[in-house]
């Protein structure tokens, strides 16, 4: 029996109910975001229990490939898909569910006798894989006795993306809307005629978290996205309303208390401020 040294122990029992947390955050998540950061955290641990076991190459290829560039697409689905999105429960082709049940239920059971069957034979320190490298190791075994394995997974893989592709496809059933047609939809409706003021218009700021100042001073709810104020991450303008109100002191500028003029622009301005 071989024994774990204080570093390998503290690793594993750190990194291994981390890792499966990860697995079951995957599983469980109600989000899509948090499902893809879960199996990214899976990922990258793993990566780092191959490094511990001196399969540098291996380790590395599982952070850079699967946690790297797999979970960014992973990502971008969901970003072009819409996190708030909601999940169909339509067949689009009949009996696919019962269908991938009996998959899996094979899977299962034909991975179950595979583990029943496997037997371990004693360990050989005298013959060590490794000893032209990691990656010479690697190579050899990928290349040489598992050529058709790993060709098939790649099919496999290339076969799951195309099929993920079909299945979210969806057909279009009205011309998608130009930014003529929603400029003539504000028109006919009345609302924002001008179009939504910007962030940070008349605010010295032009970040997406600073609301829009209109004239008279007051913050432009309409310049802040609602995600942002659902969120509570508005910034507050306190401080560009005394900056401005200073600015205009030393300016000569009338005070828009003083006198309603500029309230009246405000108010006769289409959208707030431009």
């Amino acid at each position: 029996m071989m024994a774990l040294g204080g570093g390998e122990a503290a690793l594993f029992w750190i990194a291994g109910p981390l890792s499966v947390f990860g697995a079951l955050t995957l599983l469980f998540a109600r989000k899509a975001v948090h499902a893809a950061m879960g199996m990214a955290l899976t990922m990258v641990l793993m990566g780092v229990f191959y490094i511990a076991q001196q399969a540098e190459f291996l380790g590395v290829i599982q952070i850079f490939v699967y946690s790297g560039a797999v979970m960014m697409l992973f990502l971008f689905v969901i970003m072009l898909v819409g996190v708030d999105s909601s999940d169909s429960l339509v067949e689009t082709i009949k009996g696919q569910r019962v269908a991938g049940l009996l998959l899996a239920g094979a899977l299962a059971a034909m991975s179950l006798a595979l583990i029943a069957r496997t037997q371990f034979r004693p360990i050989n320190a005298s013959v060590d894989p490794n000893a032209d490298g990691n990656v010479s190791g690697v190579s050899k075994l990928i290349f040489g006795p598992y050529v058709w394995a790993f060709e098939a997974t790649s099919a496999l893989l290339i076969t799951a993306a195309l099929g993920a592709m079909v299945l979210a496809h969806r057909e279009r059933l009205r011309p998608k809307p130009t930014q003529a047609d929603w400029a003539r939809r504000r028109v006919q409706s009345g609302e924002n005629v001008a179009g939504l003021p910007a962030p940070g218009v008349y605010a010295r700021h032009n970040a997406v978290d600073t609301p829009a100042l209109l004239p008279d001073g007051q913050p432009s709810e309409l310049s802040i996205s609602r995600v942002l104020r659902a969120r509570g991450q508005v910034a507050p303008t306190a401080g560009y309303l005394e900056a401005t109100e200073d600015a205009d002191r030393e300016t000569g500028q009338p005070d828009p208390d003083s006198d309603g003029t500029q309230t009246a622009v405000a108010d006769t301005t289409p959208g707030g401020a431009r």
